[in-house]
């Protein structure tokens, strides 16, 4: 790993510095696209929330999928986070960063027999269960690995989390948890999996979730079924309040303050003395990562202005996937007048589009251009489409740099491809 300080500037561009470093400096020495995350910035997050849970048993379980670097990674178990895991690959992942097994719980609908074997081998905290069949399926690993597992149901409270439609989680249609009457069938027959230990709820209605309201509704249902258990003798050790608590992405988006939120689970939990987890992701990074990227030229079109930009939907899908905000800001040191831009990347699809009309300062080929609050779901969802290698990511910590991820090689991109010299019949 790479590390380095860049030399002092005494007045460099606001929008440029970055955690104590230049940026228009790093892009001297790192080439184009690149991403920058704060180290700084994600531990202010993870204190802020872990002071506002003071009193509670509670262990936040970083999302992993929302930025999987292994750099990433490391902050959080220095910082005594867990991991909340969808794969195996993350479980890996998670592991080798240093974060203890008896800190990660295991989520998603599609756990294989290979995946939960490997998790309970580990010695993972909890699992959160899905569906009967992904239950009994826990049941017969557990038994042929001769352990018992701690599982929760994860719950479907047909919640609205009034947020974009692909990251809703918590609705009756959506394809995650079950059903608050399926829940307590499982309980009810819970004696009959021996290897199975389910003492534990689990609810996460969606993520970009910046209302309270939403949480308040569904942490109210899970107590109400908590309390319900707990009386018909279902001693209940944890409840899991998921991730959700959404970020700022352009004017007018104001965060869930972490007292709000805590403010809600002590509402709801009141007398509840098991374990609370949640599972924050883009809380935690999403504003600690910026897209670096320079302008390739600007293309006069017969109705429009493309600013076609080096970076490209590859590197960051999120406005393509989900018609996304993230805040453009050419990194200028002179005043100049404004124009409106579709902002683009080079890729061979009219969906790499990154904004439509924005209205930014005029631009020319060569100039750098900063986009916001891409530690989240920026490189963790990268690709090599159109055969553009994955940018470098780098970490920033109070002025220093340090390489946590180089660019991909073309030779890298193509390992494990070979021409089809060995045919072979089924």
């Amino acid at each position: 790993m790479q590390h380095s300080k860049l030399p002092a500037d005494d007045s460099p561009n606001p929008d440029a510095l970055f955690d104590g470093v230049d940026l228009r400096r790093l892009a001297e020495r790192i080439p184009t696209p690149f991403h920058a995350y704060s180290a700084n910035a994600i531990r202010t997050r993870i204190a802020g929330l872990q002071q506002a849970l003071h009193g509670f048993d509670a262990l936040l379980c970083y999302a992993v999928k929302a930025n999987s670097n292994l750099a990433i990674l490391q902050l959080m178990a220095e910082a005594g986070v867990g991991a909340d895991i969808v794969s195996s690959g993350e479980l890996w992942r998670a592991l080798h960063a240093g974060i203890p097994a008896q800190r990660i719980v295991f989520s998603g609908v599609g756990k294989t027999a290979a995946e939960i074997a490997e998790a309970l081998a580990a010695g993972i905290l909890r699992f959160n269960v899905e569906s009967a069949d992904e239950l009994e399926l826990l049941q017969r690993m557990a038994a042929e690995l001769h352990v018992v597992a701690h599982a929760a149901v994860r719950i479907n409270p047909d919640v609205d989390a009034q947020t974009h439609a692909k990251i809703s989680t918590g609705k009756a249609e959506n394809k995650f948890g079950v059903s608050i009457d399926e829940a307590r069938r499982w309980f009810a027959d819970s004696a009959r999996q021996a290897n199975v230990r389910l003492d534990g709820l689990h609810v996460h209605i969606g993520s970009q979730i910046l209302s309270v309201e939403p949480f308040r509704l569904a942490f109210a249902r899970v107590a109400a079924f908590w309390r319900e258990l707990e009386a018909a003798g279902h001693a209940i050790a944890s409840i899991d309040v998921g991730g959700g608590l959404g970020v700022r992405y352009r004017d007018g988006q104001v965060p869930i303050p972490p007292g709000d939120y805590a403010a809600a689970i002590r509402e709801a939990l009141a007398g509840f003395r098991g374990r609370l987890l949640l599972e924050p992701g883009r809380y935690l990074v999403a504003e600690a990562g910026v897209l670096l990227t320079r302008v390739v030229r600007v293309k006069h079109g017969e109705r429009r202005r493309f600013l076609v930009l080096d970076a490209a939907m590859n590197d960051l899908l999120r406005p393509s996937l989900y018609d996304a905000w993230h805040d453009i800001v050419p990194l200028l040191d002179d005043a100049r007048p404004p124009h409106r831009y579709d902002v683009v990347g080079p890729v061979c699809e009219t969906g790499d589009t990154f904004a439509v009309e924005r209205e930014l300062p005029e631009l020319h080929a060569g100039e750098l251009v900063l986009i916001r609050t891409t530690g989240a779901y920026g490189a963790a969802m990268a690709s090599t489409y159109n055969s553009r290698p994955l940018a470098a990511e780098v970490l920033l910590d109070r002025g220093r740099h340090a390489i946590v991820r180089r660019r991909q090689s073309l030779e890298d991109m193509v390992a494990g491809e070979q021409p089809a010299r060995h045919w072979e019949t089924a």
